[in-house]
């Protein structure tokens, strides 16, 4: 199957082209597509080739399935992204090991504000800068 058309497809083409160019004009057609044809190939491999000696040793170490877009499914991407993730920690338990770490150490001395005012004081708030 050649792009998703089938055989019985491809001769219906290929007939109603042929009853379309007629038999005169037909072999010269078939003559310019089978030139194309070669063109294309000839250009892929010389693209291919460009490519693998730019890479360098490191183009045959691609696995290019993985690279192709129709791979893609997000549900895959997603639970993928998921599962190699290290576990998240959840607010209980920063709680539970917030307060066993304040039990077990001593009160660290408060941090100073940048704010040079008196230390009872709030810092001053500017309501047209917000």
């Amino acid at each position: 199957m050649i792009f998703g058309l089938t055989i019985e497809k491809l001769l219906l083409i290929g007939l109603v082209a042929a009853l379309i160019v007629g038999p005169e004009r037909l072999p010269r057609y078939a003559e310019s597509l089978a030139g194309f044809a070669r063109r294309a190939r000839d250009w892929l491999t010389t693209a291919k080739s460009r490519v693998r000696d730019e890479m360098g040793e490191d183009f045959d170490d691609v696995d290019w399935r993985t690279l192709d877009p129709r791979q893609y499914d997000p549900r895959r991407i997603i639970r993928e992204a998921l599962l190699d993730d290290a576990p998240v920690t959840t607010v209980r338990a920063a709680q539970a090991g917030a307060a066993a770490s304040t039990a077990l150490t001593p009160p660290a001395t408060p941090v100073r504000s940048p704010f040079r005012g008196p230390a009872d004081e709030p810092p001053p708030f500017d309501s047209e800068a917000t």
